[in-house]
């Protein structure tokens, strides 16, 4: 499996933000109620979800590390998918909240859309957290490369041959 690009990562909440916006301000000129707001849970459950995949993360690292005997391989590989699975939620959401606050934030004057852009701008930051916690659990669970100096195993020429 590959590591995940951040330019990728990049790319994909830019354009989820941009869908958002354009969805929102569509909406709401055609007469559509402006979204609730953030709730506070969803910051929460981000930064819990960002911490569990760090934590699991923790544990393949010192698994690499000799520190850890005892960890399940198959474990390490869904920590490895897991870590994957939070950089592009994390991307999704960011895009996502990131819409909302953009859209709410260019009616700033209506009345409660100031709190709103807040609180979508707080799960903006939440879900950059989650982005963040996959990318660095990725990057411990590399496997090195092997060793250059090691010996390797040739067949000798085949003796019989002309």
């Amino acid at each position: 499996m590959s590591a995940t690009r951040r330019g990728t990562l990049v790319l994909l909440a830019t354009g989820v933000a941009a869908v958002t916006w354009w969805a929102m301000r569509m909406l709401v000129g055609r007469g559509s109620a402006t979204p609730p707001e953030v709730p506070w849970l969803v910051i929460a459950v981000e930064l819990v979800i960002a911490g569990v995949v760090l934590s699991m993360g923790w544990a393949v690292r010192q698994f690499q590390q000799g520190r850890r005997p005892d960890l399940n391989p198959l474990r390490a590989a869904r920590t490895v998918v897991l870590a994957k699975a939070a950089c592009y939620t994390g991307a999704l959401l960011t895009g996502w909240y990131g819409g909302q606050a953009l859209s709410l934030l260019t009616d700033a004057d209506v009345p409660g859309n100031p709190a709103r852009a807040g609180a979508a701008g707080l799960a903006v930051l939440g879900a950059v957290a989650l982005a963040v916690a996959g990318l660095v659990v990725e990057h411990w669970c590399r496997i090195p490369p092997p060793d250059t100096d090691a010996p390797t195993l040739t067949r000798d020429p085949d003796p019989t041959a002309g």
